[in-house]
Parts: structure tokens; sequence; C-alpha cells
């Protein structure tokens, strides 16, 4: 690959330093040491130019100066900094002046595309208000939206990182937040409902990132690290930038929308730079498949990549043997990938599959898993496939409970707990939601559901995601895989829920995404689809089209299923809406109109369609791009 020339040199891989693996008190402590070296973080442009480098003894200094210049505001100790997380300097800046000045830092989404203009100011505006930010800080290319956002909320300072460099600086010694004291709030991903903002104190993740650099990555003097994910998500802040500091290792960042766009930047950044560590949920892994082209796999050097992490959301191993068989040309080694399991209420990370182990796949029976919530494993290929995510970092203890909080054995399917050091402490200024996560002995309730055997967490789904129709236990990721392995369609085209039905029960439904106008071939799909699901899970199931792109995602890009749900009754409002003006337009005076759920069940009746497996496919917009 020919590198793009940059009067700039990026930081070396290998620092002078001795190798310290995370063994320190506090984040600041860590800087601290990281900038007696020569490494650090440096910035690309989408088109693969070095455009920004910060070693990590400049990102001390600065951090220094513009703490001074917070604490010049009168901001009381613990005060929250909101930072929209764009992919640059000014968030590394920010971040660790808040750590130097014992203030707090809350890294905003930078993503302006998650349903528009209006949309992501009230994401920004709740966002705000959930932290009760004093300070809220933007790059210019978000400064309208942020501005928007925070208008009237009363913060001290709401500006760019430019409007800092004119406020003076403090006189006041500066104390660095100690280890019992609030590093930073990380929000959820919000995949089931609205984003928390978890309680990360300094003990809590120098705990975790111990574990992540010693347990889960073993880091190595010789180690660099790409990275394309996002500040405000915790793989992105905790695995692609504090691990980076805590260990004195150089990372290279390109931006989410950059890689979004091309993701062949990431690859061929990761054989420029010969990187060993790259993270990535598994959508990333399947653009790159998607979107990677054969013959453009000959002109990279993958063969130093030693760590392929894998999370945050369900594992697939089809998306990750796609990937592998891809770049094998380019030398990429599947045992490089290594499955994970954590939240943003572990800080980051629960669980590692150890390193050279690959991805290690149970295969489950299907009707035992969903009748009995037993994992009865069956012949290789047979059944459901779930992936391994390892045994939990030493000093964390996970168990699976059933709904009355009973521990259960092996091959048991129940609910998934956590404790250990790298728990959050609570959410901010939501104690009933703290009580519902946390239990009084400090056993976290992470919402999964899945089983253990021989130690190792297998994720089956999310709780609060599972439909229950007929008294049966449907994973929704059943349905949307059928989906998927259409021709017609692909990875993450698809949203299953339950909506309920006219006599209270649950009815299954599944949003698909494409670009299929031709409305014969739709219908070809749409009876092929009704057939499998039918086959294979045994229910009638709502199938609605949209156009591409129209899927709901969280912040940190996961499907987001209640996000789908309600878009979905939104729709169905809208036609009961339209349905009433047209009845009201030819005199039908006495029509009057059910429910939402009452609609589509009638609507189904008509079809000739059973209640209890009510079928009917709709289509809320012409699916073209």
């Amino acid at each position: 690959m020919s590198e793009i020339k940059s009067p700039l040199s990026a930081t070396p891989t290998e620092s002078s330093l001795f190798l310290r693996r995370a063994d320190f008190a506090t984040l600041a402590e860590a800087l601290d040491y990281a900038a007696q070296g020569e490494t650090g973080a440096n910035f690309y442009s989408g088109g693969g130019k070095l455009v920004a480098v910060l070693p990590y003894r400049e990102l001390r200094q600065q951090a220094l100066t513009l703490a001074r210049r917070l604490l010049s505001l009168g901001l009381q100790r613990g005060s929250r900094v909101a930072v929209v997380a764009d992919t640059n300097p000014d968030f590394l800046r920010f971040f660790f002046a808040c750590q130097y000045s014992g203030l707090v830092p809350v890294a905003l989404p930078a993503a302006v595309n998650l349903g528009g203009h209006a949309a992501y100011v009230a994401k920004l505006r709740g966002l705000l208000r959930g932290c009760s930010a004093s300070v809220a800080v933007s790059s210019e290319d978000f400064s309208r939206f942020l501005d928007e956002a925070a208008d009237g909320m009363g913060l001290a300072f709401v500006g760019t990182p430019a409007a800092f460099e004119a406020l003076p600086e403090t006189d006041a010694e500066l104390k660095c937040s100690g280890p019992d004291e609030i590093s930073y709030l990380q929000y959820t991903s919000g995949s089931t409902g609205f984003p928390r903002g978890v309680i990360i104190t300094q003990r809590t993740v120098m705990a975790n990132l111990f574990g992540v650099v010693n347990h889960g990555i073993d880091m190595r003097a010789d180690d660099r690290c790409v990275s394309w994910l996002p500040f405000y998500h915790d793989m992105g802040l905790v695995g692609c930038m504090l691990a980076l500091v805590a260990t004195q290792r150089s990372i290279d960042y390109i931006d989410t929308r950059d890689f979004a766009m091309r993701p062949r930047r990431w690859l061929e950044l990761m054989s420029r730079t010969r990187a060993s560590i790259a993270f990535s949920p598994p959508f990333g892994y399947e653009l790159c498949s998607r979107r990677i082209r054969a013959e453009d796999v000959a002109r990279y050097d993958l063969s130093a990549w030693r760590v392929a992490g894998i999370g945050a959301e369900p594992i697939r191993a089809e998306t990750l043997k796609r990937f592998a068989d891809l770049l094998a040309p380019a030398g990429f080694d599947p045992l490089a990938f290594v499955p994970s399991y954590g939240m943003a209420e572990s800080s980051l990370a629960i669980s590692f599959m150890p390193l050279r182990h690959g991805v290690v796949v149970d295969w489950i029976d299907a009707d035992d898993l969903a009748e009995n919530l037993r994992a009865t494993p069956v012949e290789s290929g047979k059944g459901a496939g779930f992936v391994r995510c390892g045994v939990a970092m030493p000093g964390h203890e996970v168990e699976i409970r059933d709904d009355r909080d009973n521990a259960l054995p092996d091959f048991h399917v129940g609910l998934i707990k956590v404790r250990g050091p790298s728990v959050m402490s609570g959410y901010f200024e939501l104690p009933e939601e703290t009580r519902q996560a946390l239990s009084p002995d400090g056993w976290l309730d992470t919402g999964d559901i899945g089983y253990l055997v021989d130690g190792n967490i297998v994720v089956t789904g999310r709780h609060k995601d599972m439909l229950i129709i007929n008294g049966r236990n449907i994973w929704p990721q059943d349905i949307e895989r059928i989906v998927e392995r259409q021709p017609e369609l692909r990875s993450l085209d698809a949203s299953a829920f339950s909506v309920a039905g006219p006599q209270g029960d649950e009815i299954a439904v599944v949003v698909v995404q494409c670009n299929i106008t031709d409305s014969a071939v739709l219908d070809i799909l749409t009876r092929r689809l009704h057939r499998e699901i039918h086959e294979e899970i045994g229910i009638g199931c709502i199938i609605e089209f949209v156009p591409r792109h129209t899927l709901p995602r969280t912040s940190s890009g996961k499907l987001s299923r209640s996000g789908t749900k309600v878009d979905f009754l939104r729709r169905r409002e809208q036609e009961a809406k339209q349905f009433q003006l047209a009845a009201s337009a030819v005199n039908e005076a006495a029509v009057t109109m059910p429910d939402i759920p009452r609609l589509i069940d009638s609507r189904a009746i008509k079809a000739g369609a059973d209640i209890s497996g009510a079928v009917q496919t709709t289509r809320s917009r012409n699916p073209a791009a």
C-alpha cells in the first residue's frame, strides 16, 4: 500500500520506558508515567493522511493547562464536563484535564445521523440533563447542535476547544481525582431504552484496565493498536484509549465516519503501521467483508495482527469466518480472534477467550433451548450456534441465575450476574435503576441471558429482547438470522420484536430493510420468509419492509430493537389515522378505530390468518434506497 505523505511523523511503536501494565492507582498517574516516554496517539484523515500527532508527553502538558482553565470557571469538584467525543486530540485533552482537576468527563455521541438534526439535538439535550452537566464542549462540526441542545440549561460554559483558550488559568493547586472518586460517566448504549450514566471510579476503571491488558490481551512492548471505534463507546474509550495510555503504547485513529464510508482504511492502516491489536463489534468485520474487494487484499500485510478483539454485540461465527477467509491471503490468522463479553456497567470487559483459541462455537438444540432453557449440545451445524466468550477476568465472579435468583448449573440458561472490582457503583442520579441493577452484596444484573460451560460465558440474548409467543421463548436473533441469510438481504438488515395482540397475547414482528422495488420479487421473498420462519421456529410473523438505512441503531452502532418497535408502532399509528380520514371521507362515521396491534391483527384475519399466529406483510414505504 502506498503511504500518503505527511509532514508529521507518527509516534514510535516501542518506548524507552519499562512496560508497566496498568498497575497505577489512577488514570492521571498512568499518564504521568506514559508522558516520560515517546509514544502517543496519532490521527488520520479519511484519505489516510496523518493529520495530528499527540505524544503522551504533550497530552499531559496540555491537559494540565486546560485543567486550570476549567477550574477558572468556578466549577465545584465533581462537576460534569460533557464533551462531544469526536475522533480528535481535543477529546483526550479534555478527558485528562478532568482527571487532573477532580472534574468528571462525560463523552457524548458524535453521530448526527441518529435520526437527523432534531433527533440528535434532543438526544444531546437529554444526555446533558441526565448528567447535570456544568460545561459542554464540541468541535466546530458539532457546535451548532450542542448550542441548540444546551440553550436555556444554564451551563457555566458551552463552546469549542478554541473558546477555552481565551479563559484564564487558575492559580489554585490542582488536585487529581483520587482512587475512590468518580473518574468519568459512561453512558450505556441505550439498546433497550434511553442511555443511563454509569458511574466509574478511578479504582473501578484501573481494575478493569489491569484485567484487560494482563488477562485479556497480554500487552507487549512491541504492540501497537489501530482503532476506528468512537470515544463515546466503552470499547473505544477504555479498550482503545485508556488501555494504551496505561501501557504506554502508541495508537493510530481513524474517524468512525471515515471507517463507515471506507472500511479498507482500517486494514490499510493496520498494514502500514504493522499494528498487532484492534477491536471491533461484529458489524465492523461484517462491513469489511462486504466492502473489501478480493483484488485489494493482496496489498495488505496483516501478519502482525495478533489480537482481533470482538465484543459489544452478539457474535456470529459466520461473520468472522467470512472476514478471515477474505483476508487469509493478506496473512490474517483466524486464531487472532478474541471473543469477549462486557458492558459499560463493568467499565468494559468481563471475560475474554484465551489468546490463540480463536472462535469456539457451541451447537445447541434449539427446541430444548426455547422450551426448557437448556443448552443441550448437538452435532456441529445441526442446531443453534453460540460463540463462547471466555472465562471471567481474575477477581471477578459470574453466575447464571433463574427468575427466583437461584444459581444454575452449567448448560442451564438464565440471567447473567457479575460481581467484581470492575463493576460500577451505580447509575448517576438514578437510585431506583441502580437498585434494580445492583444487589446489596454487589451482584450486577447484566440484563443478558446465557449459560456457563466450564467457566466460559455463552451469551444467548438480551432479557428485555426475548419474545414470548404462545408460551414459548423465542430469541429475536433466530428470526433475524433466517431473514439475513436470504440472498437478497444481508447481515444487520432485520430487527425482530413482539407487539401486544388483541387478546393480550404477543405477536412476533420483524422489520426488514432492503432496496427491492420489484413487487414480484418482494412477494416471492415474503412467502419464502413466512415459510422458513414457520418451518424452523413454528410461529407466524408480521413482516414489514422499509427502505435501507431505516433501522435505528444506538450511538455505538448496536441494533436498537426497542427503537425499531417504537418506529414500527408509530408508522402503524399513522396508518390508522390515514384510515380514519379515508373512512370519514366516504361517510363511514360508524367506523371506530381499534388500537394499533388490533389494527394489525384485523388485517391478518382478513387475509385468512389465525390470531395466534398472525402473519401480515406490510410495506411502510417503497423500500428503495
